[in-house]
């Protein structure tokens, strides 16, 4: 009888066919462990010339009477190994297309501006306040 809202994120990587896609969090093994998703990952694409990858969130939105889904979408490529400590999952090893750093390089502020989630929550926020 409650609004409410989930949301999911998951790396497509073009030259994997999408993968890991859905299963971005436990693509190494089910501990969820974003080392070993990065390695993995980093591994599976060492012999392709495209690393292009998107992030993409999903957010759903339910209220009594409605439903609404909302999609952010962040294009960029796979680096070839780490770089960063900044963020969380694949943050090292992805690059948004337009910058010279991965998401784990960038201030959180700048990444919230650009990011697949930001894009996701941003519509949302819209959506609420025009109602």
């Amino acid at each position: 009888g409650h609004d409410c809202f989930a949301d999911d994120t998951g790396l497509e990587v073009e030259a994997l066919n999408g993968a890991p896609g859905v299963y971005s969090a436990r693509y190494a093994s089910k501990k969820r462990d974003s080392n070993e998703n990065m390695d993995k990952l980093l591994y599976q694409l060492a012999s392709f010339e495209d690393r292009s990858a998107r992030f993409k969130t999903a957010i759903a939105y339910k209220t009594t009477s409605e439903e609404h889904l909302f999609i952010g979408i962040c294009e960029g490529d796979i680096t070839h190994y780490k770089e960063g400590n900044q963020g969380f999952g694949y943050d090292p090893i992805f690059k948004p297309s337009g910058y010279d750093q991965t998401f784990a390089q960038m201030p959180m502020s700048l990444k919230g501006e650009i990011s697949h989630r930001g894009k996701a929550f941003a519509q949302l926020l819209s959506h609420l306040t025009k109602q």
